[in-house]
């Protein structure tokens, strides 16, 4: 499977990512950077995005219903060389169902997940699941 997007910036202004039909826009200025993601960010909200994508590739997998999930990342920035040296996560599943299995989930996102395999080959990735019981 191959993969290609299109970056291009704006001298003194922003940089923007072209995905498919999607523009991912990113600070490249001190001040741009304020109001938008900078390339640590977006490479975190890919994590993310990895992960969750799982869930629901997961939730049919495994045959478990969930109405929301929602994740929170942090990283730890090395300084010498750059480059992240930790990141940690809390994911959590809003779900009422009992076949929803916490451990097998977890266990299936850190094996299949391609995102997650690539940064754990460089950092230390550490996180847990905690499934919230929604009201029927």
């Amino acid at each position: 499977m191959k993969y290609s997007i299109k970056s291009y910036s704006t001298s003194k202004v922003n940089g923007s990512t072209n995905i498919k039909e999607t523009k991912i826009e990113f600070g490249t200025t001190t001040e741009s950077s304020k109001i938008l993601a900078n390339p640590a960010e977006l490479f975190l909200s890919s994590f993310s995005a990895c992960i969750i994508k799982n869930v629901e590739r997961f939730s049919e997998l495994m045959n478990f219903k969930y109405s929301k999930a929602e994740i929170i990342v942090e990283a730890i920035r090395k300084e010498k060389p750059p480059r992240m040296d930790e990141i940690t996560y809390v994911l959590k599943i809003y779900s009422r169902d009992n076949k929803l299995n916490i451990s097998l989930l977890k266990k299936n996102i850190e094996k299949f997940g391609t995102i997650y395999n690539t940064v754990k080959s460089t950092c230390l990735v550490s996180g847990v699941i905690e499934k919230i019981n929604i009201e029927q």
